[in-house]
């Protein structure tokens, strides 16, 4: 029985699988709580971005703060992708990795002057500039350096995605770009700047989109102010169009990512665009469904109200439901007979707002093991040590082969960089 999501997460008999792997084998094997990837369904989602941009100049930049696992980041190496980075701790990571600098995007609306200059002296291939003061202090920056910053203005082309609050940046009261509206000006301020190379443009307008109407919006936004800033004898080499696909987390129906972009080009090119790169910064779309969170039930605790089934995974292992009013699928790791009874799954955390899902209909006991489905982006790499709690292991599978990729944290490393007060 396949899950909504990944085909690769599914049950063989009363048994959950991550593909030839088992859950209930790897929670024994590895503890809980326990984040589980398939690396199978990694490639096949990358493979799809690069089947529908074949025969086009392009690259696929992974936005790494999706899920940025050593691991993780190397299967997309492995696969000819570039990186989408928005700190200097992701460049770090993404270079530990393995990967090639001259295919990393930097953007973030909060670039501090060092990690401009650890990026400069990197070799990053563009920086996605999001304010006017930024791109003053980017071109300070470099010239300092003596260095020539590539740079991309994000521009902001009011455009609602349709998405949560908290994941929309299109939108003119959001943080994120350059105002539409200033971005002819803004480009023709940037080409008189030393140490800036004006090279694109660049929009993201938010994350889990399930619409094409929005991309296809924005896009013809973006459009115009390229035809806008040529009019002025500046030169836009590429086009870098975001991520934001959405994934099924129940029943969910984004457009495939062959199909979105096949509707993206034929504008591009019916606009007389099509010579241009194309730059995608994809995330969710390409690990959401490849990783679950696999979590022991500790206890049962019957009540008037609620029942609840109090499990060893926390907001801090898993924060989307707490920050997002998330909905992701809960299934037990091995099916039991017996009639499901409906709980709401919390974890340990002293909040009332450490919850995993409400309402679920599960027939499982103490020491089960349970599996949240679609955990692969913005868990991990949200996690925190609230409670003082150690960061969940990690396990990355690939057919009837499994690696820990994560070791699981210990108590003592979580206050290694504190100090006591001196006696007295």
């Amino acid at each position: 029985m396949t899950l909504p999501g990944s085909p690769h997460v599914a049950y063989r008999g009363d048994t959950l699988f991550v593909e030839d792997c088992a859950l209930p084998e790897l929670a024994a094997r590895h503890g809980t709580p326990l984040y589980v990837y398939s690396q199978t369904a990694m490639q096949q989602s990358v493979s799809a971005w690069q089947r529908a941009l074949a025969g086009r100049d392009h690259l696929i930049c992974y936005a790494m703060k999706a899920n940025s696992s050593l691991a993780v980041l190397q299967t997309f190496i492995d696969a000819g992708c570039g990186f989408d980075i928005v700190s200097g701790g992701e460049l770090q990571r993404v270079l530990a990795a393995g990967a090639d600098p001259a295919k990393v995007l930097f953007s973030g609306v909060g670039k501090t002057r060092e990690e401009m200059r650890e990026a400069l002296r990197a070799g990053v291939l563009c920086f996605n500039v999001e304010s006017e003061p930024e791109l003053d202090v980017l071109s300070a920056v470099a010239s300092d350096s003596g260095q020539t910053a590539r740079i991309s203005l994000r521009v902001n082309p009011d455009v609602d995605a349709g998405t949560h609050p908290y994941i929309s940046t299109g939108l003119k009261g959001n943080k994120f770009g350059v105002a539409h509206e200033r971005a002819v000006a803004v480009y023709r301020h940037a080409a008189t700047l030393p140490g800036i190379e004006v090279v694109g443009i660049d929009c993201h307008i938010g994350s889990q989109i399930t619409d094409t109407g929005p991309y296809l919006n924005a896009l013809d936004r973006v459009l115009d102010l390229v035809e806008a800033v040529e009019a002025h004898g500046l030169r836009l080499h590429h086009l870098d169009l975001g991520g934001g696909l959405g994934i099924t987390y129940t029943d969910e129906t984004p457009p495939a990512a062959d199909a979105l972009v096949a509707l993206l080009l034929a504008r591009i090119d019916a606009r007389g665009h099509g010579h241009r790169r194309i730059f995608f910064e994809p995330g969710r779309s390409l690990v959401g469904n490849a990783g679950v969170l696999v979590s022991e039930v500790l206890y049962l605790k019957p009540g008037e109200a609620k029942n609840f089934c109090i499990v060893d995974a926390a907001m801090n292992d898993l924060m989307r439901p707490a920050m997002y009013d998330a909905w992701m699928g809960i299934v037990p790791c091995r099916l039991r007979d017996g009639a499901p009874v409906t709980y709401d799954v919390v974890g340990p955390v002293c909040e009332s707002g450490d919850w995993l899902g409400r309402d679920r209909a599960l027939a499982v006991q103490a020491g089960d093991a349970i599996a949240v489905l679609s955990a692969g982006a913005y868990c991990m790499s949200m996690a925190s040590n609230y409670n003082s709690r150690p960061r969940a292991a990690e396990v990355m599978v690939s057919g009837n082969r499994a690696w820990l990729i994560r070791e699981r944290e210990q108590a003592s490393e979580l206050f290694r960089g504190e100090h006591l007060l001196p006696p007295g």
